[in-house]
Parts: C-alpha cells; structure tokens; sequence
C-alpha cells in the first residue's frame, strides 16, 4: 500500500524547525515576522522543486496547486507555519509538512489525481501576534471582514497590513473561492491518543470555544491608609470571581475555562487595585452548555462585585461555534486509517483549528495523531517520528480518495 517517505517528512520538519529555534528546542515564529516570512521562504522553495504554482491572498493565506487531470475546485491540505512565542517544533508544522510529503509521495510514484490538490498554509492561525487565532482563514472564509483583519494590530501597534507590506506576504489570489473538501493533520495537542495508546485520532468535529474579556473597576487608594472595610479593590473582587468560576465549572462534564491573562491597569505596589482586566477562555462540546454559562457568569460576577462597590462588565471577545465534520470527509480518514492497520479512535477536538472556520466553507475533517504527554505551545513539544509518518500516511490516503486517482 502506498506510503509516505517518514524519514524525509521528519528531515523537514527539523529543517523547518532551524528557523526561529529557541534555546530550548523549540520554535518561534511569530505570524509575519521575518521568522514566519524565512519559514514561508523554505516552503515555497520545497514545494516549487515539486512543481507546485505558489499562490498567496490579500491575509497572506498561501496556496501551493498541484494540477489534476481536470480543471475542477481543489481539494485542500495543510495547516500553518506560525507559532506562539517560544512554540514547538510541530504545532501546525506538521500539518503542512505533511500534506507536502503526501503531494512529494504522489510526484515519485506519478500518480495522478482527477482534482487538482492544494498545500495550504493559513495566516495567523495562533493568534499570538495578532488577535483572533485562525485569522486568515477567518478572512478567506468570509467570517471577517479583510478590512477588519488587515487592521489588527501587535503589542507594538504594528498592523498587520504593514507586516504583510514589510515581508511581501500578500497576493493577489481570491479570498473565499470554492474548495472540494479540506483535511487538516495536526498533532493532538492533548493527551487521549497517548493515554488510550492510539495512534490517529479520527477527529468528527470541534467543540465551542469562547474568548471574554472581564473588565473590573473599583478605587484606588493608599495601601496604608484605607480600612480594609470601606476599600473598593478590584483585585480582591477579581479573586472571589475566580474561585467562583473554578467551582461552576467543575459542576459540568466537559466544561473547561482558562485564564490566560491578568491585567492590573497602573499597579503599583501600595495601591490598591482599582482597575484590572482578565481573560476567560470557555470551552464545552456543545453551544448552548458555554452560552448557558456566559448568562450564568453576568449574574454571578456582578452578585459578588456589587457589596465591594467595583463594577464588572464581561464582553465577547470571539466566538467559535461547536461544529460536526463532514461525514464523508471523516470517512475517508477513518477508511484510511483502517485500511492502513493502524490503531485510531474517533474524538473531538478540544482546540480551535483552521478546520473550523473551513468547515462552513467546505466538507472538512482532521487527523491527530499523539504528541508526548499532550504537552503543547511549549518549547518541549515533541512528537514519534513513526506516527508523524503514519498521520502523512492517512492524511495521503484520505485526501487522494476525495481526490480520485486517475
């Protein structure tokens, strides 16, 4: 049966992982830093040595075609290149390294398919840089505006638009043109597949994921002069809102929240916090469980904000609704990982993914497969050699059965 080359897939990924190496072994590539623009660079010399035509949009979405024996929409594989600050070696890497060793693997065996078959790597999908994560495909799917998207800004004030002028990053290829179907590798990013000792993981869809902002507003005061009894402290307020929320949320199966960042606007230490900023990241399989909670969370935070006399307001940063993939799509990866005797199981996945916004755009699915410890956006990020091969193997065999080998 027809298979990937796992020992050149796993020399690219070392080579890719040369540029922004971190001092502990891991990645940084920043979405359209000169670190991302170097990594794109190596990209587009791969896959023009495998006679792709390498095509970007006005987001810097990039596009490597192979042709098909017939002008008809493509079927897409792929991932991104950009990584968080001090990333792995694989997060997102991997998926596009993959789809271009399943196109390498199709080029020396001359197989031919029916549709042509793209390599996609998607802008900004870590959202570290600029905010929100999954923006490029967000923009090329329609669900933000290009305007809105080339308007974001960095910490430093830098639009993107500008970073894309500075690179070179942007194109001329439509946003939002027709795709066959969409498949998406990607290591798990959790610990299910190692845990439950399987090697891909047949990913049926992804669960909803909501991004606030939680804004506090008490008083400041002198920390030495102000009773503790008539003291408006955000901060304290904020800490009783905490432990509330951990206690809601342990009350539900499935349900998750994280605080990412803690802002205490002018601190300084003998004031009292008068004003602060954190972010909640709300994560459940089904909508109505995380939108249910949101509700929950205004009357609840406001009922202990109010005896200390601080003001609380909660907005929505970003929404990601829950979505299944397409049935026939995840067929194909399950028929490949089948038909390849390797071990597999079906799951969710917890992490937001490009897939997502492509599956409103396209039949989509996705493959995980294990990384140690589902340990990830960590410079000790790591993954087996053998199943890096092994998801290009599935990823191979799922995208030419959507394909159509002539």
């Amino acid at each position: 049966m027809l298979k990937t080359n796992g020992e050149r897939l796993w020399n690219s990924l070392m080579a890719m992982a040369e540029i922004g190496a971190t001092a502990n072994g891991g990645s940084s590539r920043l979405a359209v830093s000169a670190e991302d623009a170097a990594g794109r660079a190596r990209f587009v010399d791969w896959c023009e040595a495998e006679g792709l035509t390498v095509s970007r949009d006005a987001i810097g979405n990039m596009f490597a075609r192979r042709a098909g024996s017939e002008d008809i929409d493509p079927v897409v594989i792929g991932s991104h290149l950009d990584t968080q600050p001090k990333g792995g070696r694989f997060d997102g890497v991997y998926g596009v390294l993959a789809a271009l060793e399943a196109v390498r693997t199709l080029n020396e065996h001359d197989i031919a398919t029916r549709a042509p078959i793209e390599i996609a790597n998607w802008t900004n999908e870590e959202g570290a840089r600029f905010t929100p994560a999954m923006l490029g495909s967000s923009v090329f799917t329609g669900a933000m505006a290009l305007e809105d998207g080339l308007a974001r800004a960095d910490a430093d004030g830098v639009r993107l638009s500008e970073s894309l002028e500075a690179t070179g990053e942007a194109g001329e290829a439509p946003l939002g043109r027709s795709f066959d179907a969409y498949f998406e590798a990607h290591i798990e990013q959790g610990p299910v597949l190692e845990d439950n000792d399987k090697t891909i993981g047949v990913v049926t869809g992804g669960q909803a994921i909501r991004w606030l902002d939680v804004h506090l507003t008490g008083h400041s005061a002198h920390a030495g002069t102000t009773p503790m009894a008539v003291r408006q402290d955000a901060l304290f307020a904020a800490s009783e809102l905490i432990q509330a929320l951990e206690s809601r949320v342990a009350e539900t199966d499935g349900l998750m929240t994280t605080i990412g960042e803690f802002h205490v606007a002018h601190a300084s230490r003998n004031t009292i916090a008068g004003e602060l900023r954190f972010t909640l990241d709300l994560r459940h399989p089904e909508d109505g469980v995380v939108d249910a909670l949101i509700d929950e969370l205004h009357v609840l935070f406001e009922r202990r904000c109010q005896p200390r006399g601080v003001e609380c307001r909660i907005d929505l940063h970003w929404r990601s609704p829950a979505l299944p993939f397409d049935a026939t799509c995840v067929g194909h990866v399950r028929d490949a990982a089948r038909a390849l005797e390797v071990s597999w199981q079906e799951m969710i996945s917890g992490a937001g993914h490009d897939a997502f916004h492509l599956a409103r755009h396209c039949p989509t699915a996705m493959i995980f497969i294990p990384c140690a410890g589902g340990l990830s956006h960590h410079e000790a990020e790591s993954i087996e050699p053998d199943h890096a091969r092994q998801g290009a193997d599935v990823l191979l065999h799922a995208a030419l059965a959507r394909a159509g080998r002539v």
